[in-house]
Parts: structure tokens; C-alpha cells; sequence
């Protein structure tokens, strides 16, 4: 597989996360009131409770590997660039360490998820 084909497959799949969400056939969100399986992930790889909620509805796919606004000595006024950013949710949570006089840029390389966190955006950055 050559390296556009596994650009292909890999837009394929984000793809059908953002329009679905589901993660291999298993849906993303709960019925029933219990956590779902992407907050679930996200607690695996560093994530808090109070993480997870403080982002809107959707923008958690349970597709990091890691917490990475934990890691980085955010401060008001700092601009912030999420290569990946999926639906935002590190970006959201960027947001509100870098405050109304920072910046937040986040880039992905599908149009579904693009889409996806503008839906995200759209809604402000609220907890859920």
C-alpha cells in the first residue's frame, strides 16, 4: 500500500466516525446513561471526568492517545496548533487555558471531522 492509498483508508475511516460514530462498529455514545465508550477511552490515556464534560456533546471521538493540554504549561494569551484535531476536543481544552486573548488553530485532513468540529464550534464551548 502505497503512501496515498493509506491516506485514503485513514480519511475512509475518520470519515465514517464523523458521520456514524461508531469506533469499529461500536457506538460512541450510551444509551442508558452510562458513560460512553469514547469517554471511557479518553479516561484510559489521561483524560478526567471533568475533562470530558467540560467539552461540548460530540467533540470526545475516543480517538487520542494522550492528554496533551495536561502536559503543555498553557497561559492566557498563548496560541495553540492541534495537528489531528478531529472533533476539538484537546482544542476546546486548550481554549480555556489560553482565554479570550489566546488562540486555538486546529487541523485535520477530513472534511467529515472538519465539518464535524465546526458543528462543535457552533455550539460554543459549554459543558455538556
Amino acid at each position: 500500500m502505497d503512501n496515498e492509498e493509506k491516506k485514503s483508508v485513514v480519511r475512509e475511516g475518520y470519515a465514517k466516525i464523523a458521520k456514524e460514530g461508531k469506533v469499529l462498529s461500536i457506538p460512541l455514545t450510551s444509551c442508558c446513561g452510562s458513560a460512553s465508550l469514547a469517554d471511557e477511552i479518553s479516561k484510559r490515556v489521561g483524560y478526567t471526568e471533568h475533562d470530558i464534560a467540560a467539552v461540548p456533546e460530540g467533540a470526545n471521538l475516543g480517538l487520542g492517545c494522550g492528554n496533551p493540554v495536561v502536559l503543555a504549561s498553557l497561559q492566557e494569551g498563548d496560541v495553540v496548533l492541534d495537528l489531528g484535531a478531529g472533533a476539538g476536543f484537546d482544542c476546546f481544552l486548550a481554549a480555556q487555558r489560553v482565554g479570550t486573548s489566546g488562540r486555538v488553530i486546529g487541523v485535520d485532513m477530513t472534511p467529515e471531522i472538519i465539518a464535524k468540529a465546526r458543528r462543535m464550534l457552533e455550539r460554543g464551548i459549554t459543558a455538556r
